[in-house]
């Protein structure tokens, strides 16, 4: 075999190494009752579950409680996901910036008991763009 056959072996069994080692730590996403029955199973996979953050008739926030000055690393709030399932979340980092803005959040974690134990969270912020572009079209 030439060394430029054994190099494109080499490399394609790097590829398909990297490939494997990346789905392994893919996760899903469900719901809070799928991630309250797969911990109940005994699966403590990582998952994301999409929500919104429950909110009162004025449109504040409940059931968040972040106090930097007792805990700074203990961050809770509680989430709707998208089966309307309320449910509260922990996070054990501070409060991400701008959390009060998000119009969505998604969560990765695992349930834990009562609660979801989230690893990470993404939120989705309302777009500054699009308060112009309601502007523009309304002028027009």
């Amino acid at each position: 075999m030439k060394k430029t056959h054994i190099l494109a072996i080499v490399i394609i069994a790097i590829a398909i190494g990297v490939i494997m080692s990346t789905a392994g730590d893919a996760s899903t996403y469900v719901c809070f009752k799928d991630a309250s029955n797969m911990a109940a199973e005994g699966d403590n996979d990582k998952v994301h579950v999409v929500g919104k953050l429950k909110k009162d008739a004025a449109g504040n926030i409940e059931g968040m409680i972040y106090d930097p000055v007792i805990d700074a690393n203990r961050f809770e709030f509680v989430l709707v996901d998208n089966n309307n399932q309320v449910q509260t979340v922990i996070y054990n980092q501070p409060k991400p910036q701008d959390f009060d803005k998000s119009e969505q959040v998604v969560i990765v974690g695992s349930m834990r008991g009562e609660v979801f134990m989230a690893d990470q969270i993404i939120m989705k912020c309302p777009s500054k763009y699009e308060d112009k572009e309601l502007k523009e079209t309304a002028s027009n």
